[in-house]
């Protein structure tokens, strides 16, 4: 009896154990903010925004860790996602609000460290001023909806 009690927390330990070592396989290597290389973000963002993916692949499933560099006086209008959204601002400042119109006095400025979260299906938006880097985590497909179709840049206005 005592070699079975020892026995099950031993194979929990051993299957954590291996899930973390093929978790950790798949972990991309440490990168300086300097060695990030930067593209344009994807069509379903309005233009002038620069993306970095961090982790995972926003096309798969998985855990997804982004970074967008957002130009002053940029704008995602109303949208949702069918998954929750983590937002850090690395630095500048983002404004992020819920509702299906941008409301500027409505929104809450984080700076450099704030943190927010949109929760899957809420409407939500964001705007800088002086424009922005953040990360974003999210689990993955990665996909937006525009609460007005005809915000969603991808469509071609």
């Amino acid at each position: 009896m005592t070699s079975s009690r020892v026995a099950l927390p031993a194979l929990v330990l051993l299957a954590f154990g291996l899930a973390f070592a093929v978790r950790a396989a798949d972990m991309p290597s440490p990168l300086q903010a300097a060695e990030m290389k930067w593209g344009p973000a994807p069509p379903v963002l309005p233009a002038g925004a620069q993306m970095v993916v961090l982790a995972g692949d926003p096309g798969s499933n998985g855990l997804i860790a982004l970074r967008l560099k957002l130009p002053p006086n940029y704008v995602i209008p109303p949208h949702w996602h069918p998954t929750d959204e983590h937002v850090t601002v690395i630095s500048g400042s983002l404004a992020l609000g819920m509702g299906d119109k941008v409301d500027h006095k409505a929104s809450k400025m984080l700076t450099a460290g704030g943190y927010g979260v949109a929760p899957a299906n809420m409407h939500h938006f964001a705007w800088t001023k002086a424009g922005a880097v953040v990360q974003v985590n999210l689990v993955g497909p990665f996909a937006i909806t525009y609460v007005n179709a005809a915000d969603d840049p991808s469509h071609g206005k």
